[in-house]
């Protein structure tokens, strides 16, 4: 089969492998139908991500029709069922998975060692992220085995296209889970930093949870017109001043919660604390730019939230902790728990509340994807969402 495999930094390729096959009773083999490059495939392009090796299948959002079923998947899911598969893998017997945190399956990670000394506990399985995370094949390929099948899946409803429920198998629910995790009040300013996927998911995540005012800032034209269109006030950092713009907009106050939607890549133009970053990171004396998290920490109101979905890899420098400490602030982080969300998500779209292929920008071939990586990464185009087909 064909799959977009990882070969170093910057190096994404189409290469024919071998195709995936049951290895346990609980797997299932699918035929992927659509696929996505997400932000934080962008981590392992860039190389800043530990754990990757030469011809890992690259990937995590995807769907496709189940093809075949091992023996202990006990009726959980029949061949031709048409499914999204969720990026976190759970076995849905462990304690964590008994407390709706599938993020943090104790059983799903094959590398659970590794994990256990990196982490201090492992985290769940990941598709198509490091061997930190079990080193699983992803899912921009044509066939793909999923663990724990009888748990890890999402059953679509017919009538929904795969463009409307893709994105249920990750950037929907982070966007929903980020904006979940601020107790949104319906006096609240909630501000998000990063107009991604993400961070577009999660502008409409709190316009329907009940915010009273959503402030969106990046710089790349697209993405600010894309969140203006989904209701909230725009902020281009390369223009004027977040921390001044942010006073003015909440009468001095500042914004009572926050969404950290960019991670450990973040962008901040000639800022000290962004030159400062960029030249540790250079020399590996620091993995992630904290430059979002540093900006949240000082604007948020006393007493507010910060909800953290993105992706940090390692070791940050002068975060000032000691400012949120003693402004009483709530820090909530972590990989999204999938299918915690997604009933509500799928009834939310067939209901007509929200379509969430208004994010996709390009539709390419599988074969066309390792040039959309630099697409994607350098915003060129245009583009905030490639959806591939294999």
């Amino acid at each position: 089969m064909r799959a977009l495999c990882w070969h170093g930094p910057k190096d994404i390729r189409c290469d024919t492998v071998p195709d995936p096959r049951i290895e346990h009773p609980r797997d299932a083999i699918i035929k992927v139908t659509a696929c996505a490059i997400c932000g934080s495939d962008l981590h392992l392009y860039d190389g800043f991500m530990p754990g990757m090796e030469s011809g890992d299948i690259m990937g995590h959002e995807f769907m496709g029709v189940v093809e075949e079923v091992g023996s202990e998947v006990n009726g959980a899911l029949r061949k031709g069922d048409r499914i999204v598969v969720p990026f976190t893998i759970w076995c849905g017997q462990c304690e964590q998975c008994r407390r709706g945190n599938f993020s943090v399956c104790e059983t799903s990670n094959r590398n659970k060692a590794v994990a256990d000394k990196t982490f201090g506990h492992t985290t769940a399985g990941l598709f198509g992220y490091t061997h930190l995370t079990g080193g699983y094949a992803g899912g921009q390929a044509e066939y793909v085995r999923v663990p724990f099948a009888d748990k890890t899946q999402i059953k679509v409803p017919e009538q929904l296209t795969d463009e409307q429920v893709l994105f249920l198998g990750d950037i929907f629910p982070t966007g929903w889970q980020a904006a979940v995790q601020c107790d949104i009040q319906p006096s609240d300013t909630v501000a998000i930093w990063g107009c991604g996927p993400v961070g577009q998911m999660a502008i409409r995540s709190a316009l329907l949870l009940g915010a009273k005012q959503v402030i969106a800032i990046d710089r790349v034209p697209e993405r600010l017109a894309m969140a203006l269109a989904g209701g909230a006030t725009t902020i281009d950092f390369s223009r004027e001043s977040v921390v001044e713009r942010l006073n003015e907009l909440t009468h001095g106050r500042g914004p009572e919660k926050c969404i950290d939607a960019v991670g450990m890549e973040a962008h901040a133009g000639g800022s000290v604390d962004a030159l400062y970053d960029r030249a540790k990171q250079a020399v590996m004396l620091e993995t992630d730019r904290p430059h979002v998290l540093r900006e949240m920490m000082y604007v948020c109101q006393p007493a507010g939230v910060l909800s953290v979905p993105g992706v940090y890899g390692g070791v940050l420098d002068k975060v000032p902790f000691g400012m949120a400490m003693n402004k009483g602030l709530t820090i909530r982080m972590g990989q999204t728990h999938v299918n915690r969300w997604t009933d509500d998500l799928a009834k939310r779209i067939a209901e007509g509340q929200i379509d969430p292929s208004f994010v996709i920008t390009h539709r390419v071939a599988l074969e066309d994807g390792p040039g959309m990586y630099q697409t994607f990464r350098d915003k060129q185009d245009g583009c905030i969402k490639v959806v591939l087909k294999p």
